[in-house]
């Protein structure tokens, strides 16, 4: 039966804490930026934040990958491990895609749907970052379960609210370049919460594996 805590040698847990910090920071700015994008003054602060936090996320999986390469005994898999925080930073990867392409793309506004779609993302960015930080002990293998379930249905309910925006877009968009161009931006979204469900995924088989 595997110990009730994980094996703390090479500070993998801190690693992971670190990088899901400046995911729930990336998803933070992302919503601010879709929130506020009118505001065409604050869009690039809102954007230079979800550069440094994905930056910042780079070195932690750099860290991290080099790391498992040095270190004999891990807190579990290292294969887990290395699909963990790869995983983590899609996420980041995606979130700066949304603004990136809002920019590249000249984008004139966002639509209701993609600030809710943004916010969906914030909140499974949370969840991950709420998981990560319960993972160096498996006497919160319940609290991390229920925690990778409700990333699950914020995934599903992002579905939903894409599958309505494109429906909405291509009935009542007119201008053709900005239905292109917020498909793109919805596409885009809808993948954060993929990842995040992802990363879920990883978090629940080890817990299954280690409990």
């Amino acid at each position: 039966m595997f110990g009730r805590l994980m094996p703390r040698e090479g500070n993998f847990f801190e690693l992971f804490n670190r990088h899901a910090e400046c995911i729930a920071s990336g998803s933070r700015s992302l919503t601010a930026l879709m929130t506020h994008y009118g505001e065409v003054a604050t869009r690039r602060q809102y954007i230079d934040a979800i550069d440094r936090a994905e930056k910042d996320a780079d070195k932690v999986t750099h860290e991290t990958v080099t790391l498992l390469h040095k270190t004999f005994i891990t807190p579990f898999d290292r294969d887990d491990i290395h699909q963990l925080i790869s995983n983590m930073d899609d996420i980041l990867d995606l979130i700066q895609d949304v603004a990136e392409s809002a920019i590249l793309y000249d984008l004139q506004r966002v639509s209701p749907e993609a600030q809710q779609l943004a916010e969906l993302n914030e909140m499974c960015c949370d969840r991950v970052k709420a998981a990560v930080g319960m993972l160096d002990s498996m006497e919160n293998a319940e609290a991390i379960l229920k925690i990778c379930t409700e990333i699950d249905r914020l995934e599903s309910d992002a579905d939903r609210v894409m599958r309505s925006a494109m429906s909405k877009l291509f009935r009542d968009e007119g201008d053709v370049r900005q239905l292109i161009k917020l498909k793109a931006i919805y596409e885009l979204l809808e993948a954060v919460s993929d990842r995040a469900e992802d990363v879920a995924n990883v978090i629940e088989g080890v817990v299954l594996e280690n409990a």
